[in-house]
């Protein structure tokens, strides 16, 4: 069952979660510590976005989430229970787009369904049905190469979705793509999740869309890295109905989480005109 605090349902939960991994010194393997006691929750249907410098174990803790790698440490529940191994109840769209070059757009949308073993029918309805929720009717039959970097990435969000996963991790998946067309699909995500309503766990470098975007931002430290702040953000949803980028409580939280990133970088030692700081004030991957 999920988790219950008061009236409120959890339908993530993270706990004191550690994370090291290997790195070669001379002749010998030392450990590099990732992650440092994370914790923090998601409530069902809550759009969260998680922000830190580069290299703080942002792609980690997703991989964590999805049951791709185990914690050293801690615990980690989704829907009550332990990811100790990627499944259907879990959607991921990555900044690569990693659709498969011989497969048109169906062919791709359908192929986790396939790998599930659901019959033909309910895969090619599904898959025609999130075509139309993404915008690219008309190219169903179109190949990867035929398509802009916008198209393909919403063909690999037509893919997390089609699986009717109840949680989305999205791991910096407008990176790679033009700055309009970014701010294009930004919009879209919006319009997209408030049909669908997953929950939906997104990584970010850049604090305008993380402010656009979220219920909720997760601050984190340089790595090793844990939770530094937990910020809501009141922004009036739909946000793509509205200049929400001009909107006074927008100004103000991205202002405060650019002071919370120089503070940190300066703590750490670090100048905040490194390439990792600038990555995270500018957007970029």
């Amino acid at each position: 069952m999920l988790g219950l605090v008061g009236s409120l349902v959890y339908k993530v939960e993270v706990e004191g979660v550690n994370k090291s991994f290997y790195k070669r010194d001379g002749g010998r393997f030392i450990p590099l510590k990732i992650l440092d006691n994370i914790s923090f929750r998601v409530e069902d249907k809550e759009f969260v976005v998680i922000v830190g410098p580069s290299g703080c174990g942002k792609t980690t803790l997703l991989r964590l989430l999805d049951g791709l790698i185990q914690p050293d440490s801690g615990r980690i529940s989704i829907n009550g229970k332990s990811p100790s191994k990627p499944g259907p109840d879990k959607g991921v769209v990555f900044q690569s787009f990693r659709l498969l070059p011989w497969k048109n757009v169906i062919e791709n949308i359908e192929f986790p369904m396939l790998i599930q073993g659901l019959p033909k029918e309910e895969r090619e309805t599904r898959s025609r049905e999130h075509v139309k929720l993404v915008g690219l009717t008309g190219f169903e039959n179109s190949y990867p190469h035929e398509l802009s970097g916008g198209m393909q990435q919403r063909v690999g969000l037509a893919r997390a979705l089609a699986i009717n996963p109840e949680i989305l991790l999205m791991d910096e998946p407008f990176a790679s793509i033009d700055a309009q067309t970014r701010e294009f699909m930004q919009l879209e995500l919006l319009r997209i999740w408030s049909q669908e309503k997953n929950t939906v766990i997104f990584v970010t470098h850049s604090l305008d869309e993380a402010v656009l975007l979220a219920d909720r931002i997760i601050l984190l430290g340089v790595r090793p890295s844990s939770v530094k702040e937990s910020i809501d953000v009141p922004l009036p949803r739909p946000r793509w109905t509205y200049d929400a980028r001009s909107h006074p409580e927008f100004v103000k939280i991205r202002a405060y989480l650019w002071k919370r990133v120089n503070e940190m970088a300066t703590s750490s030692g670090i100048s905040p005109n490194v390439d990792s700081q600038q990555n995270l004030i500018r957007g970029k991957a």
